[in-house]
């Protein structure tokens, strides 16, 4: 009786309070990282103009945000589409949902002395490592290959004009699955001015998917990965190799390392 009684009294608003602070905490990270936090704002000043003509007793005023609440909402939804779109994607991606797709050290070393030849000679490039989320939407965009992936193919790809050369190559089951393929532009604001069409696409397809890509720039030769929603600029083989390797173990340890340095 005693434990029930501090299970009761302690442990269970304790462990309440702890749920609901980590609740919090994940909403506001995902909103964060999906760029949504506008959607909150607008919902909190919305929220406190319905406030502050109810307690002042606005009759007019709280009786038309009452007559526009329905409206509103449908609005809100239509106009943040996009980012309402990207949190349940987010939701979708978690460890729980996440399969133990891999890719071989092979595939990998492939695309990085690829990528370092086409940095050599200032050849842009942009290559897609498909994860959990499904990329047909994409792949159907471009010229199915169904290939080895290999160093040779995709120099071929992009280090000459082919039809190929501007768009993506997509790697999916270990298979280069197809190239020339196009990718959703970042709908990110401050990303920098001088980054071109590769990197935001790059950006674009790491908003809307778990893939991870590499870039090649075309006019610096740098390296780049995006993941997560994010860009790491200008990478060493060495770093660029290291990354790979974790985001695409099929351990959920490695999975979850996403490197900040």
């Amino acid at each position: 009786m005693h434990i029930t009684e501090i299970l009761q009294n302690w442990l269970r608003p304790v462990l309440d309070i702890l749920l609901l602070a980590f609740l919090v905490y994940k909403t506001w990270e995902l909103l964060v990282s999906t760029q949504a936090v506008q959607l909150l704002k607008g919902a909190l000043a919305l929220a406190a103009f319905w406030a502050a003509a109810f307690f002042l007793q606005l009759g007019t005023v709280s009786w038309v945000l009452n007559a526009l609440a329905p409206g509103l909402v449908i609005a809100l939804a239509i106009v943040f589409q996009p980012e309402l779109r990207k949190i349940v994607l987010r939701l979708g991606q978690g460890p729980l949902f996440k399969g133990k797709q891999a890719t071989s050290t092979d595939i990998i070393d492939s695309v990085i002395n690829a990528a370092e030849m086409l940095s050599s000679s200032r050849r842009g490039a942009l290559v897609v490592f498909g994860r959990s989320v499904g990329l047909k939407s994409f792949t159907e965009t471009g010229t199915r290959l169904d290939a080895v992936v290999s160093s040779s193919l995709l120099v071929s790809v992009f280090a000459h004009d082919t039809p190929l050369h501007d768009g993506a190559v997509v790697i999916q089951d270990g298979r280069a699955e197809a190239g020339g393929c196009f990718l959703p532009l970042s709908e990110q604001q401050d990303i920098r001015k001088s980054f071109g069409t590769r990197h935001r696409a790059a950006l674009g397809l790491s908003e809307v998917s778990d893939a991870v890509v590499l870039v090649v720039s075309e006019e610096t030769g740098a390296i780049s990965l995006a993941y997560d929603s994010r860009l790491f600029y200008g990478l060493s083989i060495e770093e660029a190799t290291a990354r790979l390797g974790e985001l695409l173990s099929a351990s959920p340890a490695a999975q979850a390392g996403n490197l900040d340095g």
